[in-house]
């Protein structure tokens, strides 16, 4: 924001961020694939640039959201991380992060993980501060930006439901007969 108040707005493009890496043995587990935490870190990495790069500030990790290894990664690949910033609320952004794995013998490419980070942009008090807004250029990036709101209602009507003080257990008994669960009240 400048001094005057006006929103500014950046494209896509001027946060986007890619990270790759040659995974080698010390970031392996005993099968000789890349421990899923190890990647996880790399992926609050890249979300961590990204974000800080479209907003100019210092932003920390506000929440994870879906986190599915689709496709382990082994030694010797290289592992391509891409963020780019789906959604910008006024201190917060989400960003999108795909994790890709490459043979580097057989040029041959996997889709690894997806996942959204939402980052908050921080002043040098640690004070939320305001985001720039981002330009939509396209329907992918229409697509992105309503996922992110809907993934925000989504979560308010979860907690919302299941918020302790209101939860009553009598209510979901018959949907757990299904599951493979034993209740002892």
């Amino acid at each position: 924001m400048s001094n005057t108040g006006k929103k500014s707005y950046k494209t896509l493009e001027e946060s986007q961020i890619t990270l790759s890496e040659l995974m080698v043995p010390v970031h392996s587990n005993f099968g000789g694939k890349i421990h899923g935490g190890y990647i996880l870190g790399l992926m609050d990495q890249v979300a961590f640039a990204c974000a800080s790069r479209h907003s100019g500030n210092y932003c920390v990790t506000a929440s994870v959201n879906k986190v599915d290894f689709l496709h382990p990664v082994e030694v010797g690949e290289l592992l391509i991380l891409k963020a780019s910033i789906n959604y910008t609320g006024n201190t917060s952004m989400v960003v999108g992060v795909r994790v890709e794995s490459e043979n580097i013998q057989t040029g041959k490419i996997n889709h690894c993980n997806s996942s959204y980070f939402t980052m908050v942009a921080k002043d040098e008090k640690g004070l939320n501060v305001p985001v720039p807004g981002i330009v939509i250029t396209d329907n992918q990036g229409i697509r992105r930006f309503v996922r992110s709101v809907k993934r925000q209602e989504q979560t308010k009507l979860r907690a919302n439901t299941f918020d302790e003080s209101k939860f009553d257990a009598s209510q979901y008994i018959e949907l757990l007969r299904n599951h493979n669960v034993q209740i002892n009240l």
